[in-house]
């Protein structure tokens, strides 16, 4: 059993806490009846998988968030409906993830998400005290860079070779069971959260065992 050097988080579930409802209200609210069918937890599809997967820009999907809705539709609406995924962003995490930097893992985001929404979390806006989402981690591997979207096993690989990593020197923290599934069949180390729920001591206790292990 490999010592583990590097943690890997997504974001919505993990690091913010997501209220899928508020994002749909939102869409509703700035004109798109059908939100409801059109908006998921975990995989987005059409212009909102597009634009999570790098196909379009935030400017393209505001345009054709428009034809769908019928009504004019502002960057800054995008932006705002998009938010309506983050329910909260406890503390906790944040502090958890800076803590981790101290003891000397490498830690990294791998998350599904688009640059709407990575506006708000790379400003200073984001954990309330000026500090952008870069502040707390080593690297970011955000689906619509990368061209690559959860649970295709290709972006677990591209994370692998950019940072010239074994898959069972990395533990994979995500709420979706399907992205974990792949990681695990890649030779990762997993802990699958619920989202919202304190995940804080099981990842210690992952990390424990592998230390004891290494040890013994």
């Amino acid at each position: 059993m490999k010592h583990i050097s590097t943690i890997i988080f997504d974001f919505g579930g993990v690091i913010i806490t997501i209220d899928q409802q508020q994002a749909i209200d939102r869409f509703k609210e700035i004109g798109l009846a059908d939100a409801d069918q059109r908006l998921d937890s975990y995989t987005q599809t059409g212009i909102f998988g597009d634009l999570e997967s790098g196909k379009i820009d935030g400017e393209t999907f505001r345009v054709e968030l428009e034809k769908l809705t019928g009504t004019p539709v502002t960057h800054e609406q995008c932006c705002y409906a998009w938010r309506g995924y983050c329910k909260e962003l406890p503390q906790r995490n944040l502090r958890y993830l800076q803590e981790l930097r101290k003891r000397g893992y490498r830690v990294l985001l791998l998350s599904n998400t688009n640059p709407l929404m990575m506006e708000w979390a790379m400003s200073c806006e984001f954990d309330g005290n000026g500090n952008p989402i870069q502040s707390y981690f080593d690297g970011l591997y955000l689906s619509y860079r990368c061209r690559l979207m959860k649970p295709s096993s290709e972006i677990f690989i591209k994370l692998l070779h950019e940072e010239n990593l074994s898959a069972d020197e990395a533990l994979f923290v995500d709420d979706g069971q399907r992205n974990v599934d792949i990681a695990r069949q890649l030779g990762f180390n997993t802990l699958c959260p619920v989202n919202g729920e304190d995940w804080i001591t099981p990842l210690e206790q992952i990390l424990s065992t592998h230390s004891n292990s290494n040890r013994s």
